[in-house]
């Protein structure tokens, strides 16, 4: 099996090469994040070994579908695993996992297992961080790209409902991202009147 170093060089270099320009959320930035906070949950809910291994290479295959299509993105991220990592030594049962941690991450999200808890948290790990509202902006102008939302108005209330529906899953981001995403709720709400 190669090391996880050149399977990241890989897949960074295509996502560097292949992003559009209008991806200002869902970009190499957005893919390095997941893979430091999918190590960093791993840590603190104990898991290691091959199971964080098949969570770092998920974290680098989760948006890789955005490279070919926007809406249903994770299916195509699962397609293009399945595809490529037989070459780099893994089995049909890890490309089985980590589809199943891909997949996890279409919003609304619904992990069936402790790993695919911790890539979800990863993936959205943002929304109870400091950084929420200058991630949060390139997502805004993203979404205006693909023409999701058409004002800040229209953003803010989707990202009302989000917020609101969203819930982390694994204990350590709910111990330290839940009060910090409840206090960015209210900031956003705030704007809104």
């Amino acid at each position: 099996m190669l090391s996880f170093s050149e399977i990241k060089s890989d897949v960074i270099g295509k996502l560097e090469r292949g992003l559009p320009p209008t991806l200002t959320y869902h970009n190499v930035t957005h893919t390095l994040d997941v893979l430091k906070h999918v190590i960093e949950i791993s840590e603190q809910e104990g898991v290691n070994d091959e199971d964080l291994f098949l969570l770092k290479v998920s974290a680098l295959y989760h948006d890789v579908g955005f490279l070919d299509i926007y809406s249903g993105h994770e299916e195509k991220s699962c397609l293009v695993a399945t595809d490529e990592l037989p070459a780099y030594g893994f089995s049909e049962n890890q490309i089985e996992k980590i589809c199943g941690m891909i997949r996890a991450t279409r919003v609304p999200q619904e992990p069936k297992n402790k790993l695919e808890e911790i890539i979800c948290d990863s993936d959205l790990d943002y929304l109870g961080r400091d950084d929420f509202f200058q991630i949060g902006d390139g997502l805004y102008r993203e979404f205006l790209a693909q023409n999701i939302v058409s004002s800040e108005r229209d953003w803010n209330m989707l990202q009302v409902k989000f917020l609101e529906s969203h819930h982390y899953f694994t204990n350590s981001s709910i111990k330290n991202r839940q009060e910090k995403k409840q206090m960015n709720l209210e900031k956003v709400k705030e704007k809104l009147f």
